[in-house]
């Protein structure tokens, strides 16, 4: 941290270390999403064959699907970690898991999704992107008891099940015939479905008898596949926010004061910086990236320059660099004893701040210092305000 008291032009970087499992590569594996020629994708018809495939697992492993021949009956789970439809499931996977797991029913789960296709204006529902890394955040926090695989960097065999959405799951027989494809259940929020579409299914194939017609295959509702040929939306969305303008108003002590209050509707999340501040500078695009997952939903960043005021050209000057298409204030006062008064919150003075407000004021997150974004961005999410789910 910096001490906006003592600030002398040169920043001090935090001596704490983010400790977020999505800080190194796997030893046995490297992500190398690309983008791929469109093709066409047919999901597998009833009685087809599994088609083979080798992927890397969160748990350091590679499977392939003779791995499972022991099994009676293989259900595949094509899922992510951003969609809010393929959370809401999470759990009832899992107990699929537990129930059937000891009756010889094997369950993995594949994540087809390519990491460059993925908007953070998508993650509005989420705090983990749907690269190789999170989804081990993911598996772990949710206590995945089944490989959790990834296909996201070309789709070799995520396109030859073609999956439709997230969450979408096959289950085959014995002899790896398809015998299912669809939903899970029908009823999309926790707590109304018991995975019954999901359970007919694999007791009907562990008995070895024909699913009903109308039943063998439904609908799978949820997020969109994210194939990497549509990295060309995805670029040109990104270039378009790099276009909208960025400016900087000047905010009296009153107007902060006002400012932290939230007389709003919405969570606020308000960042105090400075140019001059080494861990402000650093961490400032984790706020844009915030801005732009959760900004669709009642939710705001406002980011509070404490640059001397007539430095307000060089904090306009990083803004426009770092695409700050924001709310950006810088405080009209070289008195920053006065500031520390306004914002309060046992405030020491010292740079970064950051302040995640509700309406009416209460502060309900507070970090003093460098942010952890994902620790930021599960409390966001989170909040009753916004949730995961819709």
């Amino acid at each position: 941290m910096v001490s906006l008291l003592s600030a002398c032009g040169e920043g001090k970087e935090n001596s704490g270390k983010e400790e977020e499992s999505t800080a190194a590569a796997s030893p046995f594996f490297t992500p190398d999403p690309k983008v791929v020629e469109e093709k066409p994708v047919a999901t597998l018809a009833i009685g087809e064959q599994a088609p083979d495939f080798k992927l890397p697992g969160v748990d350091g492993q590679y499977y392939k699907l003779s791995d499972f021949d022991d099994k009676e009956v293989l259900v595949i789970n094509f899922t992510c970690n951003h969609c809010p439809t393929a959370q809401a499931y999470e759990e009832r996977f899992n107990d699929l898991v537990n129930t059937y797991s000891e009756q010889g029913v094997q369950f993995i789960a594949i994540s087809p999704n390519s990491p460059i296709a993925v908007l953070p204006e998508e993650l509005g529902y989420t705090d983990l992107n749907d690269d190789f890394e999170s989804m081990k955040v993911r598996a772990e926090e949710m206590n995945y008891n089944f490989p959790y695989l990834y296909d996201g960097d070309e789709h070799h065999f995520s396109t030859a099940y073609g999956p439709t959405a997230t969450p979408h799951i096959f289950v085959f027989d014995k002899d790896r015939k398809l015998t299912y494809q669809g939903r899970i259940d029908a009823s999309e929020k926790p707590g109304t479905g018991q995975a019954e579409d999901a359970k007919y299914a694999i007791e009907k194939t562990l008995k070895g008898e024909q699913l009903a017609e109308d039943k063998a295959t439904t609908p799978a509702f949820g997020c969109s596949i994210k194939w990497a040929w549509k990295n060309e939306y995805t670029l040109k969305v990104n270039e378009d926010w790099k276009k909208k303008p960025v400016e900087l108003n000047k905010i009296s002590l009153a107007d902060l004061e006002e400012l932290l209050q939230n007389n709003s509707d919405q969570l606020r999340l308000v960042n105090f910086w400075a140019t001059w501040c080494g861990p402000c500078i650093v961490e400032y695009p984790e706020f844009i990236e915030i801005q732009r997952m959760y900004g669709n939903r009642d939710f705001e960043f406002v980011s509070v320059s404490l640059d001397n005021p007539e430095s307000a050209d060089k904090a306009l000057k990083f803004l426009q660099k770092k695409h700050s298409a924001t709310t950006n204030y810088l405080v009209d006062t070289d008195d920053k004893y006065a500031i520390i008064d306004v914002v309060k919150n046992d405030w020491d003075g010292s740079l970064p701040l950051t302040l995640l407000i509700e309406p009416g004021g209460k502060v309900h997150y507070k970090v003093p210092g460098t942010i952890k974004p994902l620790a930021l961005k599960k409390t966001i999410v989170d909040h009753p305000l916004i949730g995961r789910y819709y």
